[in-house]
C-alpha cells in the first residue's frame, strides 16, 4: 500500500496539512516568505526531533546528503541552517503551539476510555512542572537565579494515555502555583499535584468550577477537625477526616469543608496527608489517584532523555519555545501512532525505530509491529551430515 513511499513521510501523513495551514494563517507565520515554507521548517525540526540531531549544521549536513529524497518527504525548499535559524527566532511559536493542541485533542479522543489503575468516571489530571537549565549569558531573557537561567514546563498530563493536556512555558522563576489561575478547569475532572501547588485561595477557583483537586498537606498545614469519618486501617487508611481552615488568612481563602486523609503505603512504609475537596470517593482510591501523579515525572523524564528539549538550536525566547512545543508534537504523534496501528510496543521502541528507518520505504505497520527474529546458537541448529 505505502510502496515507494518513505517512512518519514508516511509519519507526516498522520498530521492534518488543513490544520497546519489554519495556524498559519491565524499568526501570519509566511509573512514575507519567498521560499522557505513554516511546512518547511516544521520538517525540518520534526526531523532533528526523530532523529536526535544536535545542532543546525547536523540538520543541514544530514538532510542535504538525503537531497534526491527530500521532495518526496514533503520538502520543497533547500535546507539551510541560517534560514532555519532565522525561522525558528522570527515566526511565532504561537503558530506550533496551536498546531500542537490541535493534534492533542485528536490524540486524547483515542486514549478517552484508556483505562489508567483507578475506577473514576470522569477525566483526570497530573500537573507538575520541569526546569530545563540554561546558561543565563546565552539566554539573557531566562531569569532564574542570579548566575543561572532556565525555562519552566509546567503541564497537565492526562492520565488517560499520558498525553500533555496543557503546556505552559515560563521563565524558571515564575512559581508553580500561579499556573493553577490559567488552567481551563473542567467540571467533575480531577488535579491532582503535589504540595508545592498548596495555595488555598487558588484551589477555591477549582473547587468554584464544580471540579476536584489532590494534593498533599504540608508539615505546617493548621487545620480543625469537624469530624472523622470510618477508615479500614488494613488497607493502609489511618484516618479520614473533615476538616476546615483554622488560619483566618486560609479561611477567607477556602471557606469550603476539606477532607484529610492520612495513609501509610505499606510498599515503602512512608505516611502521606492527602487533601482533596471531594467528600465522597473512598478513601483508598483517592490514595491510589494520588499514586498516578507520578505519570507526570515519567513523562518529564521521557521527554527529556528522548527529545531535543535540554539542547536548543537557537538562544531567543521564540526559538526555545518553538523547538519545545514541536517536541511535544512528535510525542503525541508517536502516541497517536500506538494508538492508530494498534501496536503493542512501547513509545520508546517506536521512536527508537522511527530514528534509523526515516529514509526507508517500508510500509509503517511493518516497521514498527514485525517482531525481532531471533538467530540461534551454532550449537542448536541442526545441521544435516554430508559426508560420514
Amino acid at each position: 500500500m505505502n510502496s515507494g513511499i518513505t517512512i518519514f513521510a508516511q509519519l507526516i501523513h498522520y498530521l492534518s496539512h488543513y490544520d497546519f495551514q489554519q495556524c498559519v494563517q491565524r499568526y501570519n507565520g509566511e509573512r514575507k516568505v519567498q521560499s522557505f515554507s513554516c511546512w518547511d521548517q516544521f520538517l525540518c525540526m520534526a526531523f532533528a526531533q526523530l532523529t536526535h540531531r544536535e545542532s543546525l549544521r547536523d540538520i543541514e549536513a544530514c538532510l542535504r546528503a538525503a537531497h534526491p529524497k527530500l521532495y518526496h518527504m514533503g520538502f520543497r525548499s533547500q535546507v539551510s541552517r541560517n534560514t532555519l535559524a532565522n525561522a525558528n527566532a522570527v515566526r511565532p511559536w504561537q503558530l506550533w503551539a496551536d498546531f500542537a493542541q490541535s493534534l492533542i485533542a485528536q490524540t486524547r479522543g483515542l486514549y478517552a476510555h484508556e483505562d489508567f489503575g483507578v475506577d473514576l468516571a470522569g477525566a483526570a489530571y497530573a500537573l507538575d512542572s520541569s526546569t530545563i537549565d540554561l546558561c543565563l549569558a546565552l539566554f539573557p531573557w531566562a531569569s532564574f537565579r542570579k548566575r543561572k537561567g532556565a525555562v519552566k514546563m509546567h503541564t497537565l498530563l492526562d492520565l488517560r494515555g499520558n498525553i500533555p493536556s496543557i503546556v505552559i512555558v515560563t521563565t524558571g522563576k515564575v512559581h508553580d502555583v500561579n499556573v493553577l489561575e490559567e488552567l481551563p478547569l473542567e467540571v467533575g475532572a480531577f488535579y491532582i499535584m503535589d504540595r508545592g501547588y498548596l495555595d488555598f485561595a487558588r484551589l477555591y477557583l477549582i473547587h468554584s468550577a464544580r471540579a476536584f483537586f489532590l494534593t498533599r498537606a504540608k508539615h505546617n498545614s493548621q487545620l480543625r477537625r469537624l469530624y472523622s469519618q470510618a477508615a479500614d486501617k488494613s488497607s493502609g487508611v489511618l484516618c479520614d477526616q473533615i476538616v476546615v481552615c483554622k488560619i483566618r488568612r486560609s479561611a477567607q481563602g477556602y471557606p469550603e469543608r476539606l477532607r484529610r486523609i492520612a495513609y501509610r503505603d505499606p510498599e515503602s512504609g512512608k505516611r502521606f496527608v492527602f487533601l482533596t475537596n471531594n467528600l465522597t470517593l473512598p478513601a483508598l482510591s483517592i490514595a491510589r489517584l494520588y499514586k498516578c501523579r507520578w505519570q507526570v515525572e515519567l513523562f518529564f523524564k521521557w521527554i527529556k532523555q528522548h527529545l531535543r528539549i535540554k539542547k536548543f538550536f537557537g538562544t531567543s525566547a521564540n526559538a526555545v519555545k518553538t523547538q519545545i512545543w514541536i517536541a511535544i508534537t512528535m510525542y503525541v504523534l508517536v502516541a497517536l501512532i500506538k494508538k492508530r496501528l494498534n501496536l503493542e510496543r512501547s513509545l520508546y521502541t517506536i521512536l527508537q525505530i522511527l530514528s534509523v528507518t526515516l529514509f526507508e520505504k517500508t510500509p509503517l505497520l511493518q516497521a514498527l509491529s514485525q517482531e525481532i527474529v531471533k538467530e540461534q546458537d551454532d550449537e542448536q541448529c541442526k545441521q544435516l551430515v554430508l559426508f560420514d
